[in-house]
Formats: structure tokens, sequence, C-alpha cells
């Protein structure tokens, strides 16, 4: 490695190190020599770049970067990673250049600082577009390199442990974002260890009485149920030994986060969370595991539904385990953890577990392999999103995981997040699956798509060649692979109807104008195109379609290049523009008035949501006229095809069952109900509102002489009328 200015200070600085550094190399016997004086270089390097600088409690600044060296040196990372710890504020906050660390340390650890460099610069309390896109690059910097984000969780969680320093304001701000992004990341890349300390941190610094409260409980907890804890673990302890499983048995108990979160989330009192105290049983294989919970069950009996197998059924972070919830001495609920040592520390460290020994001939851990695919999966889902506001709403759906494990028809092992749905497993195992999805099988039953799936069921999805996703789809649909894969369908179809439509309504624009689009010469649309920064003639007449420019004032504006006659006043008549059905995605209905096929109509273009169809009795007409330019002339095509919102307004008598028979009334006219409220009621009779779908006004006539049948209604008629 040749030397360059940074390396020359480093040898003429005395080797001598303080000992908080001497600490940190105390901890680097896994590294070769050569390995430990890359690291010692790396701190005389930082120390002599970041001088006099202090901690706002006072320290030299150094002390930080080494500290936090020192907690990946616990995880044994290699030296690579350690030196860009101790280095990883140099680019920002010393004179010290990305050029520099490359020349001393090379490209690997220049990369590194630059990639955490770049996360500090992270504000995760704002969640304005700004952030989002921060928050996007954080999740790319990760999945170029694991070791930026294993540096960053080390980064935030010292200056958790120092974080009484700062002000109330930023301790509460740091400790929800920590609360709130960086734990859930600890816990996605399977460190418990980290993630466990941050959330204690974090609740400590954002509700230090609740912390203190029920720390002390936990304590008293511990006490009173600490003889039947011993008995437990000597009973076991010696069963075990009579069965010849060799076994380390190790105290647990729940932390203060995880009993508040839990007694917050399930509105369950402190006595009411059962596994407060456990027991870790860890042993040599998986079929001593298995043989362990045998012994387990046998001294002590189960609670029902409490059982786990997170062996055969990994978690999404790599997690393994066995878990059970036993009736423990005195009664008192105990929970027991029973894996491997492997699996043990896979649990504790993640994707940090082993990783100095990781090489091509050695593969990285289980937790590693998921970490990885979960971030290629979040790279090719970025890929598709236009806003980074989505991609930040995808990415935590992932975050916060209560994993549903079903079965493929192939007996595969699938898991899915919290409340998936049939359609989010149809996605989960391909997109076109999921793109043609009309029903599934859920235990051999037939299901609709929106149905929630449930541990232990087994998913077959019924496709259909003609099927295509629908927007109501994502009404449903948790997981953020489906969320992405229908938003990019409908985005995409959104921009054909609006192309077609937009290309109506400059047909109609320039007919006005006694011209055409085919007659407007190439040269004078191009240097139109040009003009308006627009890509291609496409993208011109999707805008036109979402109200961002007005048809007409393009087609002025074209005509006059082409030197044709005066332009026409605005709003001239021309061909009206056909509603057939199918331009939803750039086309809406009023909610003022709720037009279906039959009424008069007229458009409106609304700047962003295109043409709003309105009645032409709309009260809303009147302030429409205002801006006339805006003024869409708009028909019903010949064939009108889908189903339509209306709402009617049913007079009945207030008794019981009166809304099951307007119901039932509406069902049998083939109508489906989307909502029903009451608004007056009295003494003898109610007034109800349904918003309902029909097909056209002969279809409405038709739900309405059904309602007016049934004896206990009085009046039913449309609203507005």
């Amino acid at each position: 490695m040749t030397q360059g200015p940074a390396s020359a200070l480093a040898d003429a600085v005395a080797p001598e190190v303080p000992p908080f550094v001497q600490q940190l190399e105390d901890k680097l016997g896994y590294l070769t020599p050569d390995a430990r004086l890359r690291v010692r270089q790396a701190y005389f390097v930082g120390a002599a770049a970041h001088g006099p600088q202090t901690r706002k409690s006072g320290e030299p600044y150094i002390t930080h970067p080494v500290a936090v060296a020192g907690l990946l040196a616990d995880m044994r990372l290699d030296a690579e990673a350690l030196a860009a710890a101790i280095l990883h504020d140099t680019i920002e906050d010393t004179a010290l250049t990305r050029a520099d660390l490359e020349r001393d340390f090379g490209a690997d650890v220049a990369d590194l600082v630059e990639g955490v460099t770049k996360l500090d610069k992270i504000q995760f309390q704002s969640r304005q577009e700004a952030q989002a896109e921060s928050f996007r690059k954080m999740m790319l910097a990760m999945s170029r390199d694991l070791r930026v984000i294993l540096i960053k969780l080390a980064d935030r969680l010292h200056n958790m442990r120092t974080l009484d320093a700062m002000s109330d304001e930023s301790r509460r701000r740091i400790a929800r974002e920590t609360l709130e992004i960086y734990a859930p990341i600890a816990q996605r890349l399977g460190m418990n260890r980290v993630k466990a300390e941050l959330q204690d941190l974090g609740f400590r610094a954002l509700h230090p009485l609740r912390h203190r409260i029920l720390t002390e409980r936990l304590g008293q907890n511990y006490r009173a149920k600490r003889e039947a804890m011993e008995r437990l673990e000597a009973a076991l302890g010696e069963r075990l030994r009579q069965m010849g499983i060799a076994a380390r048995l190790v105290n647990r108990i729940k932390s203060p986060y995880s009993v508040y979160r839990k007694m917050r989330d399930e509105h369950k009192s402190f006595d009411e969370v059962l596994d407060v105290l456990g027991v870790r049983v860890i042993v040599a294989d998986v079929m001593h595991c298995y043989m362990a919970l045998g012994v387990v069950h046998a001294l002590y009996k189960p609670l029902e539904g409490r059982f786990k197998d997170f062996i055969a059924i990994p978690k999404a972070n790599g997690y393994q385990s066995l878990h059970t919830v036993l009736f423990g001495p005195h009664g008192a609920p105990i929970e027991v953890q029973i894996r491997t040592e492997e699996m043990d520390v896979l649990a504790e460290r993640g994707i940090a577990a082993h990783w100095a020994y990781k090489t091509d001939a050695q593969p990285a851990n289980a937790a590693q392999v998921r970490a990885r695919e979960w971030l290629t999966n979040l790279l090719s889902q970025q890929s598709a999103e236009s806003s980074s506001l989505e991609f930040v709403e995808n990415v935590r759906v992932d975050l916060f995981p209560d994993d549903v494990y079903v079965f493929t028809p192939a007996g595969d092992i699938m898991a899915l997040p919290r409340n998936a749905t049939a359609l989010d497993f149809a996605y989960a195992v391909h997109t076109s699956v999921g793109g043609h999805a009309v029903a599934a099988r859920v235990d051999g039953r037939l299901a609709p798509l929106r149905s929630r799936l449930q541990s232990g069921q087994r998913v077959e999805i019924i496709t259909a060649p003609s099927a295509q996703p629908s927007p109501d789809w994502l009404s449903f649909v948790v997981s953020s692979k489906a969320r992405t894969a229908i938003r990019q369908h409908l985005k995409r179809m959104q921009h054909e109807d609006a192309i077609d439509l937009g290309h109506r309504m400059l047909d109609r624009a320039l007919a006005a104008q006694s011209s055409s689009l085919d007659s407007v010469p190439t040269d004078v649309l191009d240097a139109y195109l040009a003009e308006h920064r627009l890509r291609r003639l496409e993208d011109l007449l999707s805008d036109i379609a979402l109200g961002n420019r007005m048809p007409q004032q393009v087609a002025q504006a074209l005509t006059r290049r082409v030197g044709d006659a005066a332009p026409a006043a605005a709003g001239a008549d021309g061909e009206k523009i056909l509603i057939s059905g199918a331009e939803r995605g750039v086309l809406s209905f009023g909610v003022c008035c709720h037009p279906i096929p039959g009424d008069p109509i007229m458009g409106y273009l609304s700047s962003g949501k295109g043409v709003v169809v309105h009645r032409t009795n709309c009260p809303n007409v009147p302030e429409f006229r205002k801006t006339p330019e805006r003024l869409v002339p708009v028909d019903w095509d010949r064939h009108v095809e889908g189903e339509y919102r209306v709402q009617l307004r049913a007079v009945v008598d207030n008794r019981p069952g009166v809304l099951a028979t307007v119901a039932a009334a509406i069902a049998e006219a083939e109508a489906n109900i989307e909502n029903v409220e009451y608004q007056d009621r009295d003494v003898t009779t109610a007034a109800l509102m349904f918003t309902i779908e029909v097909r056209d006004r002969r279809h409405l006539a038709g739900v309405l002489r059904r309602i007016r049948r049934a004896e206990v209604v009085h009046t039913a008629q449309r609203h507005p009328g």
C-alpha cells in the first residue's frame, strides 16, 4: 500500500496509544497482525484529523469513533470495517478527503466511510419527499455493502449510550428515530442483541417514567418468581442429563420495552403478559432441540396455542428456535426457548455473526443470505417506484413483520407479513401469478383473493389469462411486493388511457381551430415539445388528459406556429368526447352528484386529476362555468361498461330488521351496496342513505322499484335528485 501524507503522519507519531485505544486492541486477537496494524494506523490518522474536536460531553471526539470500532470488534468484524468505523466522520468533519482515505487504506475503506457519511446526513423526523429520498438511498447503500449499516448501527448504539449530554428536544428526536428506524432495521438483520439495547435506551430516553416503573415491576416479578425459576431450571437440567442431552441453561427476562409494547399493542395489563420470565435451553444440534422439547413438555404442561417452531419455519431474518410456554412451578407461566449454539449466535448477532471468517469457500450465514434477499427485493421494487414516499411506505411494512407462514401446493413454506391475503401470496409466488389471479383455494376450499391467511394453511391460486389488477386490490394487500406490482400496472394502464383521452381532447380542440393533429408539421410539433421540455408527443397527450395543460391553449399554440387562421374562442363547438367506461385511470366521476350512464353530463378539467364528469344539474356547475376554458364536452358512448356509484335516500319504518329488508331488495336487483348510514331517526321513521353501484339509469330505476315495493319503505329516491 502506497504511503501518503496521512500514513507519514501516522508513522511520525509514537506507537503508544491511550487506554481507550488499548481496550479496542485487546479485542482484536481474532485478526492477523497486519490487520491489527491497519486498525492502529486508522486511529492515528483519525486522531490527527479530528485534532482538538470534542463531543458535547467534553471528551475528545476521537473517543467516539474508537468506541464504535470497539462495538464492531465485539461482533468480530473485519479490519476494513473497523478502520472505516474509526474514520467514519473524517470526510464530513475534517480536512481529509475520500482520495486521502483511498490512498492510505484502499477503496473498500473509502467506500465504507463515504457510505456512512451519506447516512449521517439523513434526518428521519420529517416525512417529506427529501427525507424519503434519503431513506431510499440508505437502503440502497445497505444493499451494496452490509458493513455500511453495521457501522451505522454501532454508531447509533454508542450515541444512545451517551445521550445524556444532549438537549431534551434532541434526546427525544434521536430516541424516536432509534425506535422507529434503527432498532427495526437491526431486528430485520437478525441482530437481536443490538436491537434490544437500542430499544431499551430509546424507550428510557423517550418515556423515562414508564421505563423506570416497568423496570421496577420486572425486578419485583423476577424476585417473586425466582424460586419457581430455580426449581424449573434444576428439574429441567436434571431430566436432560438423565436423557443424555448436554445442555446449557440461561435465565432470560423480557426487556421493559418489549413488555410495554405488548401491553400497548394487545391492550393487556402487566400481569397478563404471560412470558415475562423465561429459560433458554442451548443444545448441540437440531435433533437434540426436539428431544429437549419432549423433556420439557413431559415435565410441565404447555399452554395450548403457545408453541412455535421457528426451526422448521425460520423467521424472515433467519432466526431459528423452538418456543413454548409452560405452566411452571406454582402455576407461573414461563417461556422456554430451545436452540443450538449456532442458532444462538445467529439470534444474537444476525448478519454480523462469523463475519471475520466469511470467505468465498465458506458461504454467508442464514441471516446474511436472508438480508441480501430482502435488500435485493428492495432494489427491484425501488426501480419500479416513482415516489420515494411509496418506497418508504413499503419498506416500513417489511421492517415491522409479524410473519404468517403458509404452504404452497408443492409443500414449500412461504413467509408473508401480518394480515397477508391470498393475493399477497399470489404475488409472493410470482408477479405474473398475482397479476392474473381471480380466486384462491385455501385448504382445498374456494376463497376470494381478499381472504386473510393464517399460519399453516395450504394456498393455491386460480388464474385466468384475461384477468388483470384492479385499483380495489390496493385496499387489501399488505405486502410491499404486491403493492409495488399493482401500482406499477395501474400506472402503466393509466398512462395508456391518458394518452388516448388526451389525443381525443387535443383533436377536438384542434378541430375548433379548423385544424387537426395530423396536419401539424413534424418540425412544429417537435419545436413545441422541446420548448416545454417534453420528451415525446405521448407525454404531451398525457399531460392534457391529467389536466396539467389546457387542450385549447395547446391547439392555439400549434396553429399559430403553422400560421392558420385566427384561433376560435375557447370552448367552441366540436365533437364531444364519448365515455365508454374504459377511461377510469384518467377520468373520474364527481362525488357531489354521482353521474351514471344515461345522465346528461359535462366534463371539467381539474389539474392533476384529469377530466371530472358531473351531471349537468350538479349544484357546482355554475362555479365551473366561471372558467370556461376548463369545460370539456363529454357524453356517454353507445356501449358503456362497468358499474357506477350512486346514492339513494330511503325513509323507512323505525323498527328492527328494516335495514336487512331494504338491503335484500337492493341485492335482488343485482346492485352492490358500498356503504349505508342513518341520517335522521325519530320515534316512527328513519332516513337511510345508501351508496350503491349500478350499470346505468335503467338499472337504477329497477333498484328503486324493488325498494319501494317493501312494506317498511315510505319513500325512496336518488340523492341528489
